[in-house]
């Protein structure tokens, strides 16, 4: 068999090596890129949402991220076998072959495409802008010093199409709503690089982790600090209530525990504290949802 080639795979070894190379057996990544684009839905339209909307950007999110996946896994095809956390992915593994693997991220991209052509002809457009975004993030690792920042607007592009789909604009708001999201995702992704700090410095790959060297807890407070910092302000400039505020007070304790875990640098630590991030987006959700929820009951 050669480098490129693939192993002769049963139907339902098949399978179950398209679930791994897609992450759907991880989760977490679905659920880090699914927070914001709740977010943006409820800031777009606090009052009312359309569920075939919300529909959308849900099952968009997962066909996107495990297309991502796919194509994350492509790029670093001959990498992976290398780093002891990835050598066993299907690709790394040579169980399934490069060319299938773009075919399997083609058939998921179209798909996510075929989704927003339900939606208004500027969320279309910006999809490509989010296509774009998450066929070349896996490539800047190579070449950006900070990959997690280029993460961060790839994560959070859904924000802008929230808007657009409700608003057909994008204003202000979503871009500053973005830029919280790349902070959220500079401090996460950090924590899931010092995990692999030493395999990217052997194989002179750039990462945030490598970049704040010694400063890298610091650095991972601090970006968590901007992110609910920013939030905040964005709660005071809409006019939020105390129960988004208060999601936000759970946020910060989440991140605070964090904190104890990643100081030591264990790598296991480092990454429960990465895992953590579901609840820290899901927590900021839960206190918009509930302060819309009430507003509305209000009014009512």
């Amino acid at each position: 068999m050669t480098q490129e080639g693939a192993q002769k795979l049963t139907f339902r070894e098949r399978l179950d090596a398209y679930e791994k190379l897609m992450r759907l057996d991880k989760p977490i990544g679905i659920l880090l890129l699914l927070w914001p684009a709740l977010w943006g839905l409820w800031f777009a339209s606090p009052l009312y949402q359309r569920m075939e909307i919300v529909l959308i950007f849900v099952v968009g999110t997962v066909l996107m991220r495990s297309a991502g996946c796919v194509i994350n896994d492509y790029a670093d095809r001959d990498i992976d076998p290398h780093v002891k956390r990835t050598a066993g992915r299907p690709l790394a593994a040579r169980l399934i072959s490069p060319n299938e693997a773009l075919l399997l991220a083609g058939v998921l991209a179209a798909l996510a495409f075929i989704l927003v052509l339900f939606l208004n002809k500027l969320t279309i457009a910006l999809s490509f802008v989010a296509l774009f975004l998450a066929a070349t993030y896996p490539f800047t690792k190579r070449f950006f010093p900070l990959p997690q920042a280029y993460l961060g607007i790839a994560f959070g592009f859904s924000i802008p199409m929230a808007f657009a789909a409700y608003q057909n604009s994008v204003p202000p708001l979503a871009w500053v709503l973005l830029v919280a999201n790349i902070f959220w995702a500079v401090a996460y992704d950090t924590e899931y690089a010092m995990v692999d700090r030493d395999d990217d410095m052997k194989l002179n790959l750039k990462s945030s982790a490598l970049l704040f060297g010694v400063f890298d807890v610091a650095a991972v407070l601090l970006f968590h600090g901007l992110f609910i910092a920013v939030m905040a302000g964005v709660g005071v400039w809409q006019k939020l209530g105390l129960l988004y505020f208060l999601g936000l007070a759970l946020a910060l304790a989440l991140i605070a525990i964090q904190y104890q875990w990643i100081k030591t640098r264990d790598r296991d630590c480092c990454f429960k504290a990465f895992m953590n991030n579901n609840w820290v987006g899901g927590t900021v959700f839960a206190g918009l949802a509930l302060d819309y929820y009430f507003r509305i009951s209000i009014i009512k």
